[in-house]
């Protein structure tokens, strides 16, 4: 949860007019067991799929894209982004 004073936009996936839009993924963000939980890639993915649950990034792969925002921003490089084939 964020402190009250940081005011960021953040949406929270639910089920649209695009339906579940992780099927149009190629590649998928996998969390490694490096992640601090500085919730930088919860900040900035730009479609809400990650959150931070303890000092773990946690991805909804039913809404995730794969665009690796979350891998860029990551400051310990704890996100690789994986094939999905």
């Amino acid at each position: 949860m964020l402190p009250n004073y940081q005011f960021f936009p953040v949406s929270h996936p639910e089920e649209g007019a695009g339906g579940k839009t992780g099927n149009w993924r190629v590649v998928r963000p996998e969390v490694t067991s490096k992640c601090i939980g500085c919730n930088a890639c919860f900040l900035w993915c730009p479609e809400g799929t990650i959150m931070v649950k303890g000092n773990k990034a946690e991805v909804n792969y039913v809404y995730c894209k794969g665009c690796g925002v979350c891998a860029n921003v990551c400051p310990v490089k704890a996100i690789t982004m994986v094939s999905e084939a």
